[in-house]
């Protein structure tokens, strides 16, 4: 009877301690988001084919330059409900070609809408954190790679940059310090989402590709799965005897997560910008051969004929958002 008693007062402390945890951990992410200023509104003036898009904007950093952030939810969207959540970059493309450099769009409302309505994916909405195109690379090329560099080359890969008056101050760690540390926090409060890895997912092309590749690897605890689109593995412009793909795969073969908890998607085509990609497939499908994944949780998919440009990936974003949100796909 003693032991019944001591086994039941044990587990009471167990879930008292776990509550007490989670209250905690609830009780800092609010202190997180509020400790961000930001302004919130419906956006009014863009041109959707399904849903309605939230603008967070000016947004409180310590870590990168303020930006706009969309927040994109579906038609059905109900505080009832728990949603996944994606998230993407160069979120100025995603959603209304009138509005883009090159009137092109990821089409991504027109999918999500779609794949979500026949019943294919879970239920999740869209975190587009928008580019400034003057910082693009610094925010987005994966830093610690650069750092892997022999130090001769890193000093020469600098006065390059130096001479062509760009900034070589790299940014990535600091980008990613801001979606985990700042916008996931608001983002989990404002909205009824999930907060877990197994429910919150990033994605992006070229460098956003190999971004997403690094947010994975470098916070394998927040996110559950990285879809990683005409990856740029060459790092920045072509150029023979280039460095950075050897970087980055050395950071990959250390840092990427073993299979077990992640779903990871990589693809490329063979046009304009994307012909410099082929190459590297049989060393993406090592590393993650090595780290022990399947078929069934990763893909790294060649589109045949298919170039470097929103147009390409919008006609096959089905296939990462239903390998990283569908329901009991393989």
């Amino acid at each position: 009877m003693k032991k019944a008693a001591f086994i039941l007062l044990l587990c009471t402390f167990t879930c008292a301690c776990k509550t007490h945890a989670q209250k905690n951990l609830d009780e800092l992410k609010d202190d997180m988001a509020l400790n961000s200023t930001y302004e919130l509104k419906t956006m009014t003036t863009v041109n959707l084919s399904s849903g309605r898009l939230m603008r967070l904007d000016s947004i409180s950093s310590e870590y990168i330059t303020s930006r706009p952030v969309d927040v994109w939810l579906p038609e059905s969207y109900s505080e009832n409900k728990i949603y996944s959540v994606l998230y993407m970059h160069d979120g100025q493309m995603l959603f209304d070609s009138t509005t883009t450099w090159n009137k092109q769009e990821w089409k991504v409302d027109e999918w999500a809408s779609q794949l979500m309505t026949e019943n294919t994916t879970d239920d999740f909405i869209v975190v587009a954190i928008h580019n400034i195109p003057q910082m693009r690379w610094q925010d987005l090329f994966p830093q610690k790679a650069f750092k892997l560099l022999d130090e001769s080359v890193q000093e020469q890969l600098l006065k390059e940059a130096i001479n062509a008056s760009v900034d070589s101050k790299f940014n990535g760690d600091n980008y990613l310090k801001f979606i985990v540390e700042e916008l996931k926090p608001i983002i989990d409060k404002e909205y009824a989402v999930y907060a877990d890895r197994s429910h919150t997912f990033i994605m992006g092309s070229s460098m956003g590709g190999l971004m997403s590749m690094y947010a994975i690897s470098e916070y394998p605890n927040i996110f559950g799965g990285a879809a990683c689109i005409s990856t740029h593995w060459v790092g920045a412009m072509p150029r023979a005897n280039n460095p950075f793909p050897e970087a980055i795969f050395s950071y990959m073969e250390s840092s990427f997560p073993k299979a077990g908890n992640h779903k990871v998607y990589f693809d490329y085509g063979d046009k304009t910008l994307d012909q410099h990609y082929p190459q590297y497939a049989p060393e993406v499908d090592r590393i993650l051969d090595l780290k022990g994944y399947s078929n069934k949780d990763s893909k790294n998919l060649f589109f045949e004929g298919t170039d470097h440009s929103e147009n390409s990936w919008n006609r096959r974003l089905d296939r990462p958002l239903t390998f990283l949100l569908g329901k009991g796909v393989d």
